[in-house]
């Protein structure tokens, strides 16, 4: 079976509300009008709509034929990224500093086809969760969600979250059990010195100078603290620092992100941060305050929701398009912390292009919006079968 027909039939109107979220994005914790589109849609095909979980997210309640007491959780990601957009598409960002550069609008519009189709035909028998989330963009969503309650209000026994693949081919799906993306840590060193003139450096305690140091220092944690077969990256994103030609200024700051699949190597890398930092506050007899904060979570894919999305794919793309063998992904995603409570599985949909997420001139491939409606949906007629 491809894309359902159903789906396809509706599948212009997909396209004109992606591009619409698409033109008005907004960033963590601030979708007001995206969840308002939501959940004047949800509400107008007759689901049950609950708002404020998280701060903007929205959760839609829709039950099936018969009286099965299963329930399923599906999940779409709503934010954008603070970032400018670089194309020439019509439908291009018309805010400033704005831009869905990850593809969460093609997210939230195919779980609302999923959503638009299953109350049109309610070809299960248990009930289904439609979690709209806010803020996945390293500002803990899922969490604000979870701790709301999301999980005691609206008890999933199994729960399953997408997203677009630019890296795979159109039409494919990945997916494979176990951990499938990485933890993810967010660092801010702050360097604090002794500034002076430019002209006279033996007058300061030269912050531009320990942050070049410590952050090549930096560098040789994975290098050489990991186990080469463990994988991890350590990047440094942001360095700030000074105003003027002129002067050596009193402050630096360093900002990251480090990455990998075991509590043991993030707590081995968190331990040489701090103690690398610790030895150059000495060396340059200067203070340096490390501030690391957990991010995300390990996202590991349970190996029965797993063969489960699988067994669905080659419904729906074929089994040529199906990839199980795929490497796990130095990438983070905070359905990591959904699938800590709940267990289920995250896919890829492949699609057109090969500009990367987060990169200013991305695009979504349209033609994908009716393969994720029809996976999401096809996996709860599968596992709630009437």
């Amino acid at each position: 079976m491809p894309t359902l027909e159903r789906i396809d039939a509706f599948a212009d109107e997909l396209t004109a509300i992606r591009r619409d979220l698409h033109a008005h994005p907004e960033i963590g914790f601030e979708e007001v009008r995206t969840s308002g589109i939501v959940a004047d849609k949800l509400a107008s095909w007759g689901v049950e709509v609950h708002r404020g979980l998280g701060g903007t997210g929205v959760v839609g309640v829709l039950k099936g034929k018969g009286s099965g007491g299963k329930r399923i959780g599906l999940r779409a990601d709503m934010d954008a990224l603070p970032m400018e957009e670089n194309t020439n598409l019509a439908w291009r960002s018309t805010i400033p500093g704005r831009f869905h550069g990850c593809g969460h609008d093609g997210h939230t519009t195919m779980l609302l086809g999923t959503a638009r189709y299953l109350a049109e035909t309610r070809n299960f028998d248990g009930t289904v969760h439609f979690i709209f989330q806010p803020a996945e963009e390293g500002l803990g969503g899922a969490r604000a969600m979870i701790k709301d309650g999301l999980f005691k209000q609206f008890p999933c026994d199994e729960i399953y979250g997408l997203h677009n693949a630019p890296d795979m081919n159109h039409g494919e799906v990945g997916i494979f059990p176990g951990p499938a993306m990485a933890a993810a840590d967010f660092f801010d060193i702050t360097i604090r010195g002794y500034g002076a003139h430019g002209a006279m450096p033996e007058r300061s305690k030269d912050p531009v100078v320990i942050a070049m140091s410590l952050g090549q220092a930096m560098q040789s944690i994975v290098s050489r603290n990991v186990n080469p077969f463990e994988s991890a990256v350590l990047s440094i994103t942001q360095i700030h620092s000074g105003s003027a030609y002129n002067v050596i200024p009193d402050d630096a700051k360093l900002c990251g992100t480090v990455r990998c699949f075991s509590e043991k190597v993030r707590m081995q890398i968190r331990e040489r941060m701090h103690a690398l930092a610790a030895g150059m506050a000495t060396a340059f007899d200067c203070e340096i305050k490390v501030d690391i904060r957990d991010g995300f979570s390990v996202l590991v894919n349970q190996e029965e929701h797993s063969k489960a999305v699988e067994d669905v794919a080659r419904t729906i793309v074929g089994d040529a398009n199906v990839i199980t063998r795929a490497k796990p992904k130095m990438g983070s995603e905070d359905f990591a912390d959904m699938l800590h409570a709940v267990p289920g599985a995250y896919f890829w949909v492949g699609q057109e292009g090969s500009v990367p997420v987060h990169n200013p001139g991305y695009y979504l491939d349209d033609k994908i919006l009716p393969i994720g409606a029809s996976m999401f949906a096809r996996i709860v007629e599968t596992r709630l079968p009437v």
